[in-house]
């Protein structure tokens, strides 16, 4: 993407090795100098194309977080099997119940955040797949505003997923 859209534009900040989800988020947010951060998987089971959508969301409602969710307007889930579709919709399920998180997705990681992801992250314990739903909580509970924009998510060709029955148990 950096090839395509321009180093101004898009800013490829990898480490030097894996460290797991919140240290990537901790590192991103450190090279961040703009007022807004689209954080997207790297493996592009996000398209880049719902980018413009949410930034339009968010100017709409003024939002602190734009943040996916494929089962809005033109979004979808591809190439899911059915334990994966079982793992993401219980962890939703449960935590709607428990948490009333005022998001319907919260295992998503396509977000747009305002200058407020520095605070949630210090605020967050989780690790993993935990990590991205914590976040979404601890806004709801700052009182921050959280929009939801369509996306598309196309389960990953090569490689495996870490997401497990233990992110729903977490």
């Amino acid at each position: 993407m950096e090839k395509i859209y321009g180093s101004d534009k898009i800013l490829l900040r990898p480490q030097e090795k894996k460290l797991g989800l919140r240290t990537a988020y901790i590192h991103g947010r450190k090279h961040a100098t703009e007022d807004y951060r689209i954080i997207m998987d790297a493996a592009l089971l996000h398209h880049p194309k719902f980018i413009p959508e949410f930034i339009r969301k968010q100017k709409e409602g003024n939002f602190d977080i734009v943040s996916g969710n494929p089962y809005k307007g033109n979004g979808g889930v591809y190439l899911w099997d059915l334990k994966r579709k079982i793992i993401v919709l219980g962890a939703n399920f449960i935590t709607q119940i428990l948490l009333r998180p005022g998001a319907s997705d919260l295992t998503g990681s396509f977000r747009l955040h305002k200058e407020v992801l520095q605070k949630l992250i210090e605020k967050c314990v989780s690790k993993g797949y935990v990590f991205q739903m914590e976040l979404i909580v601890q806004a709801r509970q700052l009182n921050y505003t959280i929009g939801e924009g369509a996306l598309s998510f196309v389960d990953r060709v090569y490689g495996e997923s870490k997401l497990g029955g233990n992110v729903t148990v977490s």
